[in-house]
């Protein structure tokens, strides 16, 4: 078996709605850009506030795809 190599990159997802629809939207906007994607982690949820309310909630992940650097 071929060896292989991840690398693992850091993004941040916002939705008005929820942390789950944050970090899908991180996930289909990468989705767009990168090839082969493998796992995605959520690392962080935090929520943006105005005036004492939610505006947003964040989704940091951590998603990895397969390197296809030059040798």
């Amino acid at each position: 078996m071929a060896e292989s190599v991840y690398k693992v990159i850091e993004l941040v997802g916002t939705s008005t709605e929820s942390w789950e629809k944050a970090a899908a939207a991180a996930v289909k906007r990468a989705g767009q850009t990168l090839r082969d994607l493998r796992v995605a982690e959520v690392s962080q949820l935090d929520m943006q506030l105005k005036d004492g309310k939610v505006e947003a909630y964040r989704a940091k992940i951590k998603v990895s795809f397969k390197y296809e650097g030059s040798k």
